[in-house]
């Protein structure tokens, strides 16, 4: 398995560049960073996996300006949104954003993408959330083509444009790796639609992953169905105890994520040395 860290960048936390930097010399794989344009102060929308919400929603950093600073601070680290909210963002703009930082990277650059839970947040995008599925797919749809073409167009019901110039293209090839967050009803369906890799929270019993190792399954036969290969699977927010990970291990997660609020670099980086101890069971 390979093993990253997962966070909000803050104005108040660890710089990114010191992050990126201990986390390679440290022998993690890499980094994906979370991210919120805004919240807004009245909501009505609960938070899925808290019982509030804390500072580090309320002051991190875009990701790709952050992780920019990472690509150019570090060598082979790879780097990635964990998620990116596409349904808040413009496709074509955030399409020159994803090449960009892959351009700039070496294609070091994946992509987690996802719907969101914050539905104020979504309106103030213009965004209706009852429809941010088909916007997100669409979008997906629409900077996979800049991506891959030379005079791109697309035309669906939420993104319309073409032909157009867009230039420059990733290096990975076709695009950077996306990777759909969420655990849905209808999420392995979308993982199989537009996706190259699946990328739930662990919220799953620890002790009897039966439900998780099924959906995986699950996943498989949808992608086996579709004339695919078997699809990989990217697991954040994950505990730090080495029998649950070896559980994960076992049913063939491709990449394990370590969720940490958000802290200074002296806070920070003894709890990474503690995981980095953790991870060399798997090297």
């Amino acid at each position: 398995m390979k093993f990253g860290i997962n966070l909000f960048a803050t104005d108040f936390g660890i710089h990114p560049v010191e992050l990126g930097q201990t986390l390679e010399a440290l022998g993690f794989e890499s980094l994906f960073l979370a991210e919120h344009t805004h919240i807004p102060v009245n909501r009505r929308s609960p938070h899925p996996y808290a019982a509030d919400i804390n500072q580090d929603y309320l002051r991190c950093l875009d990701p790709f300006v952050a992780l920019a600073t990472v690509a150019a601070s570090t060598n082979h680290l790879r780097i990635g949104t964990g998620i990116c909210l596409v349904v808040e963002r413009d496709p074509i703009t955030l399409a020159k954003a994803v090449a960009t930082l892959d351009h700039l990277s070496g294609g070091r650059f994946l992509f987690g993408v996802g719907g969101g839970w914050n539905l104020e947040e979504m309106e103030n995008h213009g965004t209706d959330p009852q429809r941010r599925w088909k916007v997100l797919r669409e979008r997906i749809e629409a900077m996979k083509t800049i991506w891959m073409q030379d005079e791109p167009a697309y035309h669906g019901e939420f993104v319309s444009f073409g032909p157009i110039w867009q230039w420059p293209k990733p290096v990975q090839k076709p695009h950077p790796p996306i990777l759909i967050g969420g655990d849905g009803a209808n999420t392995l369906k979308r993982v199989v639609r537009y996706g190259d890799g699946w990328m739930p929270v662990a919220a799953y019993d620890p002790n009897d992953l039966t439900a998780f190792k099924q959906r995986v399954a699950n996943l498989n036969q949808l992608a086996a169905d579709a004339g695919r290969d078997p699809i990989p699977v990217t697991v954040m927010g994950m505990p730090p105890k080495l029998d649950v990970l070896k559980r994960y291990e076992q049913i063939g997660v491709e990449r394990i994520l370590f969720w940490l609020d958000s802290a200074s670099k002296d806070e920070i980086i003894p709890i990474l040395e503690q995981y980095a101890d953790l991870i060399q069971y798997f090297v």
